[in-house]
């Protein structure tokens, strides 16, 4: 299965999502498209099994130490980018499926058991840091995170500059400016744009349904 998975991946790199076929990839690894059914009956199957592998990876890998909730933020972004690093040029080839609304899409309902894991992990960032705003805005915060999380990602994937240097300076420059994130969450009725903003995210990113306060 592991050879069948990185060959189809090596095929999306190299030719894209579209042109590969079930047929090339059973051939370039020797095997029968028969046996590649077993265990990838459509070209879906394999960009799912992507998002679990590095899903996996990621919720594992992640170290949320002690600390306030923007180093602790920085630190899973910094994470994702390092586990999603080795699958770049892939990813990149993945453009176009990954922001489709069809079944592999990043916000289909097919990819939300992932989607919901790596959400978890930014949740989790804010609300155990030691300075985690009160209440429920911990946690919207964090899905909030997640979103720019999202973002990041697809900056990364699009950064043309050389080894991504333009990643890493907006890595700094978030860096930098979220200490005044935490300082701006004090002020008279932010906490609550918070609040109503992540209403939002929960309609387009995770499907629920909308906020009678947002009509």
């Amino acid at each position: 299965e592991t050879h069948l998975f990185e060959t189809a991946i090596a095929l999306f790199r190299e030719g894209g999502y579209e042109a590969t076929t079930l047929r090339s990839i059973a051939a370039q690894a020797g095997v029968s498209v028969g046996l590649l059914y077993r265990y990838f009956p459509n070209k879906r199957a394999v960009v799912l099994a992507l998002y679990t592998r590095l899903t996996d990876a990621f919720v594992v890998g992640v170290a949320l130490e002690s600390g306030p909730w923007r180093t602790r933020v920085l630190s899973a972004l910094r994470e994702s980018l390092a586990v999603l690093g080795p699958y770049r040029p892939c990813l990149r080839a993945l453009v176009p499926t990954l922001v489709s609304a069809e079944g592999q899409g990043v916000l289909s309902t097919e990819t939300g058991f992932s989607r919901d894991r790596v959400a978890e992990v930014f949740v989790r960032a804010v609300v155990g840091a030691e300075d985690a705003p009160l209440g429920e805005l911990g946690a919207a915060l964090g899905r909030l995170c997640y979103t720019a999380h999202l973002s990041l990602i697809l900056w990364w994937l699009l950064d043309q500059s050389s080894a991504q240097r333009a990643t890493e300076a907006l890595l700094s420059r978030i860096e930098a400016l979220l200490p005044m994130a935490t300082l701006t969450l004090g002020l008279p009725g932010v906490s609550s744009q918070v609040l109503s903003v992540d209403t939002l995210v929960g309609e387009a990113l995770f499907g629920l349904p909308p906020s009678q306060t947002d009509l």
